[in-house]
């Protein structure tokens, strides 16, 4: 089975632009907050899923024959292609008021992630790749996305979302490691920090205990602005896991070896 890469590019912009119109009348608003959690705090509100009902629709409407993974609404179908939908990636962000969050659109086949969006629509941005291309849209200009070209660890401005996730011993020496050797670290940024990389405006974005949900869209961003993205353990990161990233396959390679060694 073979896919037209102009109808996922068109579906991907498409579902975008409908969770927009369900997030954004929400964003800065005095909106419910529900926790996923027993114990500790998750949090999820309309936004979410309602971004997610008609995102997957659109693509249900394409493609009627390919599996969706979605973080509110769980997985359905099954096919060597899949949607992988994080309708707001960044929730902490979102209900904070902070416009960091994002709506993350992946598009896999044989579990590697070839097509993907980024929309943060309260700025009014995306970050879409296909393969051989990926590219920046605001206020109607585009422009090809190119990552730092940075190889250098010691000149590296680096972003995870907090220090917190590097929760044992064992993972804050890594973080520390990767904190010590490099120029700049900042926090907080959730799924804009990968968009940011590719952009090159960052050079290194390093964090744990991601779901296929949160990086999937970003991973082919990340690779066709001409960055590279793996596990920690050098695996394929579409699935998720600990995950890291960098302007170049040098740098990714040097991040690697720091965190493997601390």
């Amino acid at each position: 089975m073979t896919v037209d890469l102009a109808t996922v590019e068109a579906t991907l912009l498409a579902a975008s632009e409908a969770a927009a119109a369900h997030t954004l009348p929400l964003f800065r608003t005095n909106l419910g907050v529900d926790n996923k959690l027993a114990a500790g705090f998750d949090p999820v509100t309309e936004a979410d899923r309602g971004a997610e009902t008609v995102i997957r629709a659109i693509i249900a409407k394409a493609f009627p024959d390919h599996a969706i993974i979605g973080e509110e609404w769980g997985s359905s179908g099954s096919s060597d292609y899949t949607w992988i939908i994080d309708p707001v990636d960044g929730t902490r962000a979102f209900i904070s008021g902070a416009p960091v969050w994002g709506t993350l659109i992946g598009f896999a086949h044989n579990g590697v992630a070839i097509a993907g969006l980024m929309s943060q629509p309260f700025i009014g941005e995306t970050f879409l790749a296909v393969p051989g291309r990926a590219s920046y849209e605001r206020n109607g200009q585009t422009q090809p996305l190119r990552t730092s070209g940075e190889t250098d660890l010691s000149a590296a401005k680096v972003f995870t979302t907090t220090p917190a996730l590097f929760r044992t011993p064992e993972l804050l020496a890594k973080w520390t490691a990767i904190e010590t050797a490099t120029r700049l670290q900042r926090f907080g940024m959730d799924c804009y920090g990968y968009a940011l990389l590719a952009a090159g405006q960052a050079d290194l974005v390093i964090e744990p205990f991601l779901n296929t949900y949160d990086i999937a869209a970003l991973v082919p961003i990340i690779r066709q602005a001409g960055g590279a993205i793996a596990c920690w353990d050098g695996s394929e990161p579409t699935g998720g896991g600990n995950v890291v990233a960098a302007a170049t396959p040098e740098l990714l390679e040097k991040a690697l070896e720091l965190v493997n060694a601390s």
